[in-house]
């Protein structure tokens, strides 16, 4: 089975006015939806994060990658390395992952892997080893946000929305607000555990926001808080000795391996991170620096289904917990994440998402269900989705008329406080 051709589709997914660390969410999320065709009429759907660097870089790809066998990705994976390593760039500061390589890697492997489970008529999950379970947990993720509804209507809101589709439009800057995002997204979700996107407000309002879930929920449901790494040491040290016995993990309130271990003797939290653990050659400084306790992987960002199985062994072996990062994805994304979530055999946390503030499709049949808090393995060969290719058009079509090319979560803060700037510690 050998690739004939590739296509890239850039799209924009309607996205709210989300606050985190780095600024606030544009009215549109960049994705990219990369199809590889097969001489056998097989074609195989990945999904990852858009900007103009990746989508070139994709394109750039194409010809080295025509006439290569599906089966054969550590050629393709090498192929990728020496076109493309020499412009490999860090992961970078923001709350997002920057780097090309892995975003390549990941984007090319889903698609094949999504071929090879046509070819052979069966799941992705089984090409990752078996299921170690059916369903796979994901849990609430919360964001301090400005009202509106995002995508057209910006910072306006559709009067006739109601339940869950309601609440993701309304404004949520305080604790009682946090909680009533809360209670609407579990109770059309059924989620078990709860994640708060910190480091946008002050961390008094940020830590009364998780005493106040704890006082709503009970100590039975799971909370986690995640400042993305803009508080200082001291900061992190007051306000993690606070929510010692409130919080299931706490991700990333500092920046850096050295902090976050440091940290780690100061509070009696278990630590969680995806931003300074983030690839295979960090793994020994983390185990030197005892740097986190949890690894949040993202197979968009460790390069791939594969890699992903091979830092959960790795996980295992050194004694950290094992779970997932999210980003704004769509239905092929939340399909990877869901066979990868199936497969692996350490998995001690529900994963994030950020699937219920998407409305926007592009899968046949509408968004995976998420009941009681889980997402079932995609039924059928591959991933298990098809493509919704009149949606794919009208998402396409939309991103050439957004105008919006990168993401920068400053520049869009700048339109509500001309004086905000994004700092590395701002706390």
């Amino acid at each position: 089975m050998k690739i004939t051709d590739i296509y890239n589709t850039q799209i924009a997914v309607g996205d709210p006015p989300l606050l985190n660390a780095a600024g606030l969410h544009a009215p549109y999320a960049l994705r990219i939806i990369v199809e590889v065709i097969t001489d056998v009429g097989i074609i195989g759907l990945s999904e990852i994060p858009g900007s103009e660097k990746i989508y070139n870089s994709l394109e750039e790809l194409k010809p080295h990658l025509i006439g290569q066998d599906i089966f054969q990705l550590h050629t393709i994976k090498n192929l990728i390395q020496d076109e493309f390593g020499k412009k490999e760039d860090q992961r970078g500061v923001a709350p997002w992952d920057q780097r090309l390589l892995v975003h390549l890697f990941s984007a090319i492997e889903v698609a094949c892997l999504d071929c090879i489970g046509k070819k052979l008529d069966r799941p992705v999950v089984d090409l990752l080893g078996g299921r170690s379970r059916d369903k796979v947990p994901f849990s609430a993720y919360l964001f301090y946000k400005y009202e509106g509804a995002g995508g057209e209507l910006g910072f306006d809101m559709d009067s006739n929305a109601f339940g869950w589709l309601k609440a993701r439009q309304e404004e949520a800057l305080s604790p009682d607000q946090i909680v009533s995002q809360a209670k609407a997204m579990c109770e059309e979700f059924g989620f078990q555990s709860i994640k708060l996107k910190g480091g946008a407000l002050h961390p008094d309002i940020e830590c009364n926001s998780m005493l106040a879930l704890r006082e709503a929920f009970g100590p039975d449901v799971p909370l986690r808080l995640d400042p993305n790494a803009i508080w200082s040491l001291e900061t992190a040290i007051k306000y993690g000795k606070k929510m010692e016995g409130i919080l299931e993990y706490y991700e990333d309130p500092v920046r850096g391996q050295k902090k976050m271990g440091a940290l780690s003797k100061e509070v009696n939290i278990p630590l969680a991170t995806n931003m300074c653990t983030t690839s295979f050659e960090d793994i020994p400084s983390s185990i030197q620096f005892g740097s986190e306790h949890i690894i949040l992987s993202d197979h968009h960002f460790w390069g791939g289904l594969r890699a992903s199985m091979e830092l959960n062994k790795i996980c295992q072996t050194f004694g950290r917990g094992f779970s997932m990062h999210s980003n704004s994805h769509l239905g092929i994304s939340m399909a990877a994440m869901t066979h990868l979530g199936a497969a692996v055999p350490h998995l001690d946390y529900a994963l994030d998402t950020h699937y219920p503030w998407q409305v926007d499709e592009v899968i046949k049949g509408g968004k995976l269900r998420i009941e009681e808090g889980f997402v079932e393995v995609p039924k059928g060969p591959g991933l298990g989705v098809e493509l919704d290719r009149e949606q794919l058009q009208k998402l396409h079509t939309r991103f050439l008329e957004c105008g919006l090319k990168e993401r920068n979560d400053e520049v869009e803060m700048k339109k509500v406080n001309p004086d905000w700037k994004f700092d590395l510690q701002r706390w």
